[in-house]
């Protein structure tokens, strides 16, 4: 019986998957079964064609032009039609013809001819023994659309379940947005909360089992009466609160359970002890699958999971003891007990002896698993288990299939003028990028024009990089402004005097003795001051001063002449000066500014005369980044740099130089400080003669005091400004 069973699979599975392309597939319900109604029914949104058998059938559906579908039906017979169906005007169907015919086997087939009022690609749904034809229904009082020929309905492709918490989060993922338009608990039969669904279909079996949380299982199926919408049933062990949540594209569906605060394992524990009393060495509770083998969306090739990357592992827990046991039965035993389709590859082999207490069992799993060098993956509802050198090269197999599969094709050209980037910078960036091994990329400098050679695939996003990468750069103004301020103030005040004796036979005033008969007096500090010419004795005089006053005292007989001089010194003074160099450049682009002169300094050697020139100007060189919040991050060097007259050395005079070397991020428009240099000098000196400047009043006579304060500030400003053109 088994044999007949299966040779009957595999021609049921033959049909379905013949050229004429798979709907859906339903179990035959063998010969005999007969079309018992066919009707064409139209509401606000959808008009929708009911095909009803007297038993599941297997169908396939064909579309031989834009605006005709034909469902055949195999092993069905049409009875008490006569005539079209009569749809109405409003619905998009045109007419619905039933028809019968023969396979090239002798077997009954029924087709359903739907021909539609304009070029549409319908949504196709089965349950049981119902197949549904939908489409977007045309309203006659409106301006004749476009349907479009490739919309098709939203598909839910899993069910997960996670824990946040003490809520247990079940989640409908689909491969399109997943909305429902009702949701209810009914008050008969068991606890139950049922999501209505419309334009969704599902790739999942009528039930699935989860056991998380206060779900049992989810059990999906179409609704047996009009609008026939998906029925989405979690069947509950208790009652819950819950509340739905939708994922940002829409395409998730969660309804997450809200519990009290506890401690879930120990409840679990208590819940299922009678059970693990009676229980073989394993005991676990029926889970939705092994997370760790959770495979992508569909259409995408599956990967082994990385060993290094362990997932959060939820499922039921369990107690397991075993010695030397067969790998092999451990993971059945264990994938069999939790619900999973399994599949172990036969190079699968070996034993294994593990004792714990209370983990997870999808834990379990996947420590038996990677301690034995395997690894899974999953592949629709069914879970492959093989060896992780088996799965790499399977997947490096895959890889190249698809890389040379890609390499396969003809080579086409692409050449692209730009009008703002530099073709051969761009042509580093295309090589490092899209192109395949086989692309190659040339420039044309005179015509800034880049060639590139690649697949069509390629050459379409070489198309959009350059695109992209061809922009008009911003610029930006940079203004720095160079504030110089100088305070100083002198103030010097010093005396001179001399004075001048004579004690000589032709003024008749020596002296008594016969040593010393005559003699003089006089100053000997400098030269001689005053109108006698009396020789200087303290020269304390202030130099370039401005203000002087001078008096001479003299006997009548010339013996005795006296001089002094007063002399006195002020001097205050500020200064300022402001330097605006001011530049434009475009992003990412060094520029620089300068203004001054250069100051030529001879260098003799070898008796031969070099002469270099130093620059003493001001410089203004700077580096700027637009940002994208419309900040400019700077890098500047500003130098501000003159020649110093006053302090020549053998006629080349000294450079006095400013500069500040910094990177800072200052806003649109903004000015900021970057950097500021402030000197202060006080002086105050005296001269005196020593001893005699001590004595109190007198004392000024023999002293000379100068004071001088003097002060620089530096201050760089920068005010960067966007051009916007």
């Amino acid at each position: 019986m088994s044999r007949h069973c299966l040779l009957l699979s595999l021609c049921i599975t033959a049909f379905v998957l013949s050229p004429l392309g798979v709907v859906g597939t339903r179990s035959a319900g063998g010969n005999g079964a007969t079309l018992k109604k066919v009707a064409a029914s139209l509401d606000k949104r959808t008009g929708l064609v009911t095909i009803e058998a007297s038993a599941p059938v297997a169908y396939v559906a064909v579309h031989p032009d834009a605006r005709t579908t034909i469902v055949e039906m195999r092993d069905v017979v049409t009875k008490d039609f006569a005539g079209d169906v009569k749809v109405d005007e409003h619905h998009p169907v045109d007419s619905v013809k039933v028809e019968n015919g023969t396979t090239n086997d002798g077997a009954a087939v029924a087709r359903v001819r739907i021909t539609f009022r304009q070029p549409i690609r319908p949504r196709i749904r089965s349950s049981r023994n119902m197949i549904l034809v939908e489409a977007d229904r045309v309203d006659a009082t409106a301006a004749p659309r476009t349907l479009d020929v490739g919309a098709s309905a939203a598909t839910i492709r899993d069910v997960r379940v996670t824990q946040r918490g003490t809520a247990t989060a079940v989640t409908l993922l689909g491969t399109g947005p997943l909305t429902a338009s009702s949701i209810q608990e009914p008050k008969e039969g068991p606890r139950r909360v049922v999501l209505n669904l419309g334009n969704v279909t599902s790739t999942l079996p009528g039930t699935t089992g989860v056991k998380g949380g206060p779900v049992e299982r989810v059990r999906i199926a179409m609704s047996q009466a009009p609008p026939f919408d998906t029925q989405v049933t979690m069947e509950l062990s208790r009652t819950a609160t819950y509340r739905l949540e939708t994922s940002a594209d829409g395409n998730d569906l969660s309804v997450v359970f809200d519990e009290p605060a506890a401690d879930p394992i120990a409840a679990l524990r208590t819940a299922s002890a009678p059970a693990r009393a009676a229980a073989a060495p394993v005991q676990a509770a029926a889970a939705p699958q092994l997370q760790a083998a959770q495979a992508p969306a569909p259409q995408q090739p599956a990967q082994p999971a990385p060993p290094q990357e362990r997932p959060q592992f939820t499922g039921a827990p369990i107690s397991i003891d075993f010695t030397d046991a067969d790998l092999r039965g451990v993971l059945t035993l264990l994938g069999t007990e939790n619900g999973l389709n399994l599949y172990i590859d036969p190079r699968v082999q070996g034993t294994v002896t593990v004792n714990a207490k209370e983990i997870p069992w999808d834990e379990a799993f996947d420590l038996i698993a990677s301690s034995n060098g395997l690894g899974y993956i999953q592949r629709g509802s069914v879970v492959r288990v093989a060896p992780l050198a088996v799965l790499a090269e399977e997947a490096a197999a895959r890889r190249k299939v698809e890389e040379e599969r890609a390499l396969a094709g003809e080579l086409r050209t692409l050449t692209k003028p730009l009008s703002y980037g530099n073709a051969e910078d761009l042509a580093a960036t295309l090589k490092a990028t899209v192109l395949s091994p086989r692309g190659d990329v040339q420039t044309d400098k005179r015509t800034n024009t880049v060639i590139v050679t690649d697949l069509a695939d390629r050459l379409q996003r070489a198309a959009d990089l350059l695109t992209t990468l061809d922009q008009p750069e911003q610029q930006v103004e940079i203004e720095a402004r160079i504030v110089q301020t100088t305070r100083d103030f002198a103030r010097s005040v010093g005396i001179q005097w001399g004075l001048s004796g004579r004690v000589v036979p032709d003024l008749g005033n020596t002296t008594p003795l016969t040593f010393p008969n005559q003699g003089s007096i006089s100053g000997r500090t400098g030269a001689a001051q005053g109108p006698d010419g009396v020789g200087t004795a303290v020269d304390l005089g202030v130099t370039a001063a401005t203000s002087a006053v001078g008096l001479s005292l003299g006997s009548i007989n010339g013996a005795i002449n006296l001089d002094v001089v007063l002399s006195a010194l002020e001097r205050s003074g500020k200064g300022r000066i402001l330097s605006t160099p001011r530049v434009a450049t475009q992003n990412n682009v060094e520029a620089e500014i300068m203004q001054g002169i250069q100051v030529p300094v001879p260098t003799i050697a070898n008796n031969t005369v070099t002469v270099t020139f130093k620059d003493a100007a001001l410089i203004l060189r700077v580096l700027p980044q637009i940002t994208a919040v419309n900040t400019v991050i700077m890098r500047i060097v500003v130098e501000n740099a003159s020649p110093d007259f006053s302090r020549e050395v053998n006629n080349i005079p000294p450079i006095d130089t400013q500069k500040a070397t910094t990177s800072v991020r200052v806003g649109d428009g903004q000015t900021t400080v970057i950097g500021g240099v402030y000197i202060s000098r006080e002086q105050a000196t005296q001269g005196r003669t020593p001893g005699l400047s001590n004595i109190p009043l007198l004392g000024y006579l023999f002293k000379r005091n100068t004071y001088s304060d003097e002060s620089r500030e530096l201050l760089i400003f920068i005010t960067p400004r966007i051009i916007r053109l």
